[in-house]
């Protein structure tokens, strides 16, 4: 299980970190919301250890970033405050849960277990295209026996991709599902799929994305190169 803390009191950030380790916990750390939010862009975590009173960007204007990116990690608040107008507040912005400082580490695990169990049995179904699999709950694609993991728009593309097989799609409909924009107008789509290619070609020999000139990109099984 792969965890990120975002926590800038170094000896909280290093005792939670230790702990999470010695449980068996993949644990990366960010000292501010910028960087916390870097992480959360480039990287799919299965839970969020989030305080409210962090540098650079706070930790509700964190929540409502990754929530309106379309981000749906269990976050766990971990803070100081503790009135009731914070807890609505941190819920309100998109938190699953809600621990107040001082705490034990017993009930941080039992909380963090608590959401993990919930993310699983609500996890959305493995999508497949002959033999790529994508899936969503570890934002991993795979083909084979190989796999890589994927960044948050990677992950949207691909998922568009997949769910619309052998169809041509254009690069304004990607756009609209993956940055819930409808400029078509630079070459960031182009971009990502340039990524896309390049980890898949890294998988397997087989090509599955391929551009139609005047339209946009198909995913289709062919064993030619573009």
């Amino acid at each position: 299980m792969k965890v990120l803390l975002v926590e800038d009191e170094s000896k909280v950030a290093n005792f939670v970190s230790r702990g999470l380790q010695e449980e068996g916990y993949a644990v990366d750390t960010a000292p501010d919301g910028k960087k916390g939010l870097e992480y959360i862009n480039e990287s799919a975590y299965d839970i969020i250890l989030l305080d409210l009173m962090i540098p650079e960007i706070d930790g509700l204007e964190v929540l409502r970033r990754m929530r309106a990116g379309g981000i749906e990690t269990p976050v766990l608040i971990i803070t100081a405050k503790s009135s009731k107008e914070d807890v609505v507040k941190g819920l309100d912005s998109g938190s699953d849960d809600y621990l107040t400082k001082p705490f034990s580490f017993d009930e941080l695990l039992a909380r963090m277990r608590a959401l993990l169990r919930r993310k699983k049995a609500s996890a959305p179904l493995t999508l497949e295209y002959r033999d790529v699999k994508l899936d969503p709950y570890y934002r991993k694609l795979a083909m084979g026996s190989k796999e890589v993991e994927l960044t948050e728009k990677e992950f949207l593309i691909m998922e568009y991709m997949l769910k619309n097989a052998e169809k041509p799609i254009t690069r304004k409909e990607i756009a609209e599902y993956a940055w819930e924009s409808q400029d078509d107008s630079s070459n960031i789509v182009d971009v990502y799929i340039n990524f896309l290619r390049k980890k898949m070609e890294s998988l397997s020999s087989k090509k599955y994305i391929h551009t139609m000139r005047g339209v946009g990109y198909i995913l289709k099984e062919d064993h030619e190169k573009n």
